[in-house]
């Protein structure tokens, strides 16, 4: 299931003085401070950046993200093959993502009341078996092209319902496994692994789905869910203080409290739902490419499948290259906002761009510089919201920021979809559409003096 670092990036310990609301970000050495030691010279573990609940968490999600994009290539190629339907496959791809906004205001509350770890475990847990279970249907030859495309439909479902506990647990746990002043470090080290198994799985998924098939590429995918469950069981933290037992009306009250408070610190808080409108913007727009891209690589480009994961795996390198050096620089104030304001503004280009590009070289190059731009912003932004945050609220905020940004990319999906099939296929007429309508709606919220006040804060 995709897990979105635009706006994530994973445990249940009492906040502790670096958690508070409105110091610094990160040094401007916290990347490499950080991997050679301690900071302060302490060397202490509470010190370091590379602390063993860390390195659980991080070995855990690389391997995942191997398997996610291994299960994403061959949903898609599956798809495509047994039933040549874009809009079938925008609403595959919907089915998958729409759980996540409706679900982590909830997911956030449920950070902030339980055990973050243990969300984690048990999330990853149901999504491997489900994924295990979608296999041996398809391996065992007993069900129908229609019977295996309704499964295929379940287990979207069931990841994505997962997914909306997930990513808001994950999310708030990065404050809670790093010092303060390694949060940015650890936001953009968290992001190298993932793309960096991003871009393994996606350059040889093509040419692997070749080789295996789209059964065997789920099975694969549904044993590196149960490896990572199985290395986040192994973080240890001390444990957060046990919740108030309520009967199950009061619970109930409590839990919409709970989640009203949340949306108020969101709605106080100047600039931030101004700034929201970006990224949503954004990803409404790429997911309707998305949708597209396999269509894109057989029409525009003239190449199969292998061609399809190569393009995607371009700018996962171009994510990790902006990963890595929003990890080793540090801006503040008003440098940051003109920073982040330019390469918002400059990140839709690539989309009007990519539908007049015939040739699969091109397209690459295309693909890297999105990534690098999309890399540092999102390292920054993440960084930014978590420090600003209350760690009492660090999960309801973060879970309604995913529910906000990513609510609108089932949506993008399904209007991509049918978007295809009006206009047969002509990928050119989309994505130079969307390009153009996201650099205008991010222009207008860009405008607004609240929202360039909200990015240079500290």
């Amino acid at each position: 299931m995709p897990r979105l670092a635009t706006v994530e990036t994973a445990a249940g310990e009492p906040p502790t003085p670096r958690d508070a609301p409105g110091a610094a970000a990160a040094d401007p050495a916290g990347t490499v401070a950080g991997i050679a030691g301690g900071a302060g010279g302490t060397g202490g573990v509470a010190d370091r950046l590379l602390n063993r609940n860390f390195l659980l968490l991080w070995q855990g999600q690389a391997v995942s993200q191997l398997g996610n994009q291994a299960f994403s290539l061959a949903m898609a190629y599956w798809t495509l093959e047994a039933t040549g339907s874009a809009s079938l496959m925008g609403l595959l791809l919907a089915t998958l993502n729409l759980p996540v906004p409706l679900l982590a205001p909830i997911g956030g509350v449920f950070a902030d009341r339980y055990s973050r770890i243990r969300i984690l475990v048990a999330c990853d847990a149901i999504a491997g078996l489900a994924m295990l279970a979608q296999s041996g249907a398809m391996l065992s030859g007993r069900c129908s092209r229609p019977v295996l495309v309704a499964l295929l439909f379940a287990v979207a479902l069931i990841s994505g319902v997962v997914n909306g506990f997930f990513q808001p647990a994950l999310a708030a746990c990065i404050p809670d496994l790093v010092p303060r002043q390694r949060i940015n470090a650890a936001n953009s080290l968290n992001q190298f692994s993932i793309q960096a198994a991003t871009l393994l799985g996606q350059g040889l998924g093509g040419v692997f789905y070749r080789l295996m098939g789209g059964p065997r590429l789920f099975f694969f995918d549904g044993l590196t869910f149960l490896f990572c469950a199985g290395s986040e069981s192994l973080v240890r933290l001390p444990p957060r203080p046990a919740g108030e037992s309520l009967e199950l009306g009061a619970g109930a009250r409590r839990f919409a409290a709970s989640l009203r408070e949340g949306l108020a610190y969101v709605r106080r808080t100047p600039g931030l739902l101004n700034f929201i409108v970006c990224p949503a913007a954004y990803n409404f727009c790429s997911m309707a490419l998305f949708v597209l891209m396999p269509f894109y690589v057989r029409i525009n480009l003239h190449a199969g499948p292998e061609w399809y994961g190569f393009l995607i795996a371009a700018i996962s390198l171009g994510s990790i290259v902006g990963f890595l050096a929003a990890g080793l620089v540090h801006l503040e104030g008003t440098a940051r906002m003109r920073y982040l304001v330019t390469l918002i503004a400059v990140a839709p280009a690539p989309m009007a761009i990519a539908g007049f590009v015939h040739r699969p070289a091109v397209g690459l190059v295309i693909g890297f510089a999105l990534g690098v731009m999309l890399g540092l912003i999102n390292v920054n932004l993440l960084t930014l919201l978590q420090t600003k945050t209350p760690a009492e609220l660090r999960g309801r905020v973060l879970g309604l920021w995913t529910s906000l940004v990513s609510g609108v990319m089932p949506i993008g999906m399904m209007v991509g979809g049918f978007a295809g099939d009006l206009t047969h296929k002509n990928v050119q007429l989309v994505f130079t559409t969307c390009g153009a309508l996201t650099l205008v709606i991010t222009a207008a919220a860009l405008s607004r003096s609240t929202t360039r006040r909200y990015l240079e804060s500290d």
